[in-house]
């Protein structure tokens, strides 16, 4: 029984931790005027590739009709355009120069907080923490499915 209370309680702490982690990027979001979904979405094409919306809806487990939603929002502001593919029929998602603009503004004092934040916690533990919180999340993702759960 001391076994299930501890996994329990380990279980417990993980989900808090993990639930502040996305609340304070719901209300980090909020504060720069954005929504969380556009935020995530930002994060998605930051790293400068052409994503489809199939793939951020899967990588980042948001409904498609959501990032459908974002992406219509911001490809009507002129933030991102739609390119089409050799290989499929769904077009890729790409931040346009304003769109670059507009996401490295909203996401520069955030990148700088995660800096901070992990330089932190660097110096508490190994950078292995990374690779263990990766695993869980896909090992959990996994169960869920496995579950009919996702």
């Amino acid at each position: 029984m001391d076994h299930i209370d501890n996994a329990n309680q380990a279980i417990l702490r993980l989900t808090e931790a993990l639930n502040k982690i996305d609340g304070a990027y719901y209300f980090c979001a909020k504060h720069m005027g954005v929504k969380e979904n556009t935020l995530a979405l930002l994060f998605a094409l930051d790293d400068g590739k052409a994503h489809s919306q199939t793939q951020i809806s899967r990588e980042w487990l948001i409904p498609k009709t959501t990032v459908n939603t974002v992406v219509k929002e911001l490809a009507g502001e002129g933030y991102i355009k739609l390119v089409g593919t050799e290989h499929s029929r769904e077009k890729n998602i790409i931040l346009t120069d304003r769109g670059r603009a507009f996401a490295d503004e909203i996401m520069k004092e955030i990148k700088q907080a995660e800096r901070q934040a992990l330089e932190q916690t660097l110096s508490c533990y190994s950078p292995e923490f990374i690779d263990a919180i990766e695993l869980f999340a896909s090992r959990l993702r996994d169960a869920f499915v496995q579950r009919q759960l996702l």
